[in-house]
């Protein structure tokens, strides 16, 4: 289906890009590096995509087989869209898909706490193990860093980097409790739907869904950005 549309949309392209050219696979790379860094910044920040994307952050080990850990919902609620842009510039479908591919495949092996740190260069550059860690942690100081796929280069330049200095405590702020795959797939939905229905307003219904994770209408949960500001008050 998304390949589908994105033929569709590749219909009504603004450029012809030639992929027998090398700086059209230049251009590919980043571009969908990019849109990565914002599919996942906003994954973070924003409930409707944060219920699919905390599938990923379940584990409170960090190792190959939590890489596997994928969403079952989160192409059926939009995050396809975050690429839907490329076919329009002239990138093919079936090269914006392979290079997704490309991505994820690159992204198997930083899960692991095997590899300690790469050569500076590299930590510089790349998205490593080490940055990784980072942002699968449950710290405060670690949540909601380290978006990047392949280039952490995008943290760097939109102050979402945070290096690793002590080993991260891996997990949810509030894990579940649960190791069955359907339960662990849609808990955060069915949680984000009660709220949203007890909510007592439409504007809080809304705000549940677009809000960022732990937002909630009475205080009664906080978002990180208010534990961060408490954390500096207290």
């Amino acid at each position: 289906m998304i390949f589908g549309l994105f033929t569709i949309l590749y219909t009504y392209r603004f450029f012809e890009l030639d992929p027998t050219k090398w700086w059209f696979w230049m251009l590919l790379f980043l571009a969908d590096d990019f849109s990565y860094y914002w599919f996942h910044r906003t994954a973070h920040n924003v409930n409707w995509f944060w219920a699919s994307h905390v599938v990923h952050h379940s584990s409170q080990y960090y190792n190959l087989a939590a890489a596997l850990r994928q969403t079952w919902t989160g192409n059926l609620t939009g995050s396809f869209l975050f690429w839907a842009w490329m076919p329009l510039a002239g990138f093919h479908p079936v090269w914006v898909l392979f290079m997704q591919q490309i991505s994820l495949i690159y992204q198997f092996w930083i899960h692991t706490e095997t590899v300690h740190k790469l050569p500076r260069p590299l930590e510089f550059i790349l998205n490593t193990p080490s940055h990784h860690r980072v942002h699968h942690g449950s710290d405060l100081k670690y949540l909601d860093k380290n978006h990047a796929g392949i280039l952490i280069i995008w943290d760097r330049l939109f102050g979402s980097f945070q290096p690793e200095q002590e080993r991260p405590t891996y997990g949810l702020t509030k894990n579940m409790s649960s190791f069955n795959p359907i339960v662990v797939a849609l808990k955060t939905w069915g949680e984000l739907f009660k709220a949203a229905i007890h909510s007592g307003s439409f504007i809080n219904a809304i705000n549940y869904f677009i809000q960022p994770p732990g937002w909630s209408h009475d205080g009664s949960t906080k978002t990180v950005k208010q534990m961060r500001q408490n954390s500096k008050n207290n």
